[in-house]
């Protein structure tokens, strides 16, 4: 299970490194969003992929499953969610006051396609 959830994180993370060296702004939001969830899975990954009773006191079990990775990934959803909606905000009002999403006519340049 561990070199398929490997070959699915190289892929999120090839994905997002060509969707955040396009020009389209919309298309660096997107590849960040991409970024972080091949993070937070590379973040499960590591942490170990096994089965085992939940970690409460008080039980005999034989195998505990830690809970450290998976809340580690749950404040880090969080914090990506709220940097995307800032990112989309800031996108959206640029938009408004340039007219295009192009990151080469944002920065005064002429656009070579």
């Amino acid at each position: 299970m561990e070199i398929v959830m490997s070959l699915l994180i190289g892929i999120l993370f090839m994905s997002a490194t060509y969707l955040m060296l396009s020009k389209s702004l919309l298309r660096v939001i997107v590849g960040t969003g991409l970024l972080s969830h091949g993070a937070h899975l590379l973040i499960l990954t590591m942490g170990g992929l096994k089965t085992g009773a939940a970690p409460l006191l008080g039980q005999n079990a034989e195998s505990y499953t830690d809970p450290l990775p998976q809340a580690l990934i749950l404040t880090a959803i969080v914090i990506s969610f709220g940097i995307t909606a800032l990112f989309l905000v800031v996108a959206y009002r640029s938009y408004q006051e340039l007219g295009t999403d192009n990151l080469e006519l944002m920065r005064g340049k002429e656009g070579n396609e």
